[in-house]
């Protein structure tokens, strides 16, 4: 058999699964840390509920995302998850699943191990997302598992810290609702909504332009120039002004060229 015929042979099985996420349909990405718990709690020896080393890790691994070639509008990281929107018009490899999802997982495994020195791998997965509405409810949904996550957390290292074990804890953890879980943390002299906002809410990121200032020392005047630049925002709204944030990001990109 020649190599021509053989090739062409072998690749219908290669590709036989092949699935592309249709044009003019939102894409989110979803990167979750694979045995994570591990290795904050054995093998990094990590602050409980939350280390900011973590945290900084994390939002590095995002950043690198935000910038190694997939044309990503939004970024948000909670707990050890990374969620990035695309532009509409991205079709960055045809837009196959395949690729997007091994590209994305590759490249966070790489930035979050290069960043911390300990091996660090992710999987990822494609959510397809009809409408904008979607993409609002999308992180309105990430959002609130943060929130819960956070809440839980706290519930769970207060106990833990009081000398409860980790079974105990989290059996009064499932009889408590969220106004317990709140006067319980009270009762340990932590009030819940006093905490760092990036703990409760997440951590966004998304592209602003701006400008700086310069001077030309061949015409000796002031000049100013306009650059793209990565925000990252700690202090992300909740609710309908957290919509509102997102719908901007969606408009401000829906015009603009590839």
């Amino acid at each position: 058999m020649d190599f021509d015929t053989l090739d062409k042979q072998m690749r219908r099985f290669e590709q036989s699964l092949d699935r592309t996420i249709l044009e003019g349909i939102y894409m989110v990405a979803r990167l979750d840390g694979h045995g994570f718990t591990r290795l904050t709690k054995k093998e990094w020896k990590l602050d409980a509920p939350f280390d900011t080393r973590f945290r900084d890790a994390m939002i590095a691994t995002m950043n690198r995302l935000m910038n190694c070639g997939f044309r990503v509008i939004y970024g948000y990281t909670e707990s050890d998850e990374i969620s990035l929107l695309f532009h509409i018009n991205d079709d960055t490899f045809g837009r196959k699943e395949r690729k997007l999802v091994s590209i994305l997982a590759g490249e966070a495994s790489a930035a979050f191990s290069m960043e911390t020195g300990k091996r660090g791998v992710f999987d990822c997965r494609m959510v397809p997302l009809p409408q904008k509405e979607n993409v609002i409810d999308y992180f309105r949904w990430r959002m609130e598992d943060a929130h819960r996550n956070s809440l839980n957390s706290h519930c769970y290292w207060a106990l833990r810290k009081d000398g409860v074990s980790a079974s105990e804890a989290q059996r009064q953890m499932m009889r408590l609702t969220n106004a317990d879980k709140n006067e319980m943390l009270f009762n340990y002299g932590i009030n819940y909504n006093t905490l760092p906002l990036w703990q409760r809410r997440g951590v966004g990121a998304y592209f602003r332009i701006e400008e700086k200032q310069g001077f030309n020392p061949l015409t000796g005047e002031k000049t100013t120039a306009t650059r793209r630049r990565l925000h990252v925002d700690d202090q992300l709204p909740i609710g309908d002004p957290y919509s509102e944030l997102i719908m901007s990001i969606l408009k401000e990109n829906t015009h603009a060229c590839k």
